[in-house]
């Protein structure tokens, strides 16, 4: 990843008290649905005086109405979750490409569109977790899920889940389509059950014994470290998890970002929001907010996040990544991956 640079971040300071006498608003579209992003929206407008106006649902939802409402869109900002959907963003013509000095220092290469048309700001990685009492050697790549000595034991998201098709589709890029084929079906072959549920879901299934190995975001996880989660802090302490492909690719990240909307009413604000979120405070609370890792090197992490350890993360171009989806999806229903 890049370094962050202390000039790019002064900056990006004096940028922001500049602004805080700015009149004038942003109309914010999100479906980041998680209730300590509200102080990201405030510190914003205590310092520039912007005022945020928000619309919130789901990604789809957000990018079909942007699609409807055209020229005539009061959106500025779309954020979302996942590489996929913000690709899925582009594709469909609500965004819009920038300029700003700011994220291209700040902001991973590997972490941003390629002709600038949204950027990620915080990163989960999708790691495995398995039952410490009843796996003494745990698969510590992701093709290793696929081996035969883990039938019946593995746990994972449906194929209609977006985490599922980029993870799918990261591996099509690091190992091929044939290679990811034959992994997916690997991964159909040891399930232990059919797939459902969310995230939270796969990590309990550890607990109740139903899975042996899980596959989930790390944040996840942090969050049950931090505080109860139903199901799942009582008994964490079973739960161990691996950092897969240590020794080659390294583990997958999942992203959330955002971009400036194609007709942004407001696009100098925008513009200066997407800024704030890759500064070191907004960085900061995207990881002591939500146990998210930072998408800018060097800020702190959380207590939560600090306690996953250190690993290398794949740094696989993600634009690439989700080009690869509808590849994914065929695979999935080649194999039988519901």
């Amino acid at each position: 990843m890049l370094k962050s640079s202390s000039a790019i971040a002064a900056a990006l300071v004096a940028t922001l008290a500049s602004a805080a006498a700015a009149e004038g608003e942003l109309n914010l579209y999100s479906s980041r649905h998680y209730d300590t992003d509200e102080r990201l929206y405030t510190d914003f407008e205590e310092a520039t005086g912007i005022k945020i106006n928000r619309i919130e649902g789901k990604a789809d939802e957000l990018i079909e109405r942007m699609k409807a409402e055209g020229a005539n869109s009061p959106a500025d900002i779309l954020l979302t979750v996942d590489t996929s959907r913000l690709e899925r963003a582009k594709d469909a013509g609500v965004l819009q490409s920038i300029d700003s000095a700011v994220l291209e220092e700040r902001i991973p290469a590997n972490l941003q569109d390629s002709d600038n048309q949204w950027y990620g700001f915080s990163q989960r990685a999708r790691i495995i977790f398995f039952d410490k009492n009843d796996v003494a050697n745990p698969p510590m790549t992701y093709v290793d899920l696929a081996k035969p000595e883990y039938k019946g034991m593995v746990c994972h998201r449906s194929s209609s889940n977006v985490y599922s098709q980029t993870l799918l589709s990261a591996v099509i890029e690091n190992h091929g389509a044939e290679a990811a084929k034959g992994w997916a079906q690997g991964m159909v072959d040891n399930f232990a059950r059919d797939p459902q549920g969310g995230d939270t879901d796969q990590l309990r299934g550890i607990v109740s014994g139903e899975c042996d190995i899980s596959v989930a975001n790390t944040y996840y996880f942090a969050r049950a470290l931090r505080k109860d989660v139903k199901g799942l802090t009582p008994e964490i302490e079973m739960i161990g998890w691996v950092f897969p492909a240590q020794q080659a690719e390294g583990a997958h990240m999942n992203l959330s970002g955002g971009g400036v909307a194609a007709h942004a009413p407001n696009k100098d604000n925008a513009v200066l929001f997407l800024e704030y979120l890759a500064s070191d405070q907004a960085q900061q609370y995207f990881s002591a907010g939500n146990d998210e890792f930072p998408a800018v090197e060097g800020v702190a992490l959380a207590e939560s996040v600090q306690k996953l350890g250190e690993f290398k993360a794949d740094e696989v171009d993600l634009s690439a990544v989700a080009k690869n989806v509808p590849e994914a999806q065929k695979i999935f229903n080649e194999v039988g991956w519901n």
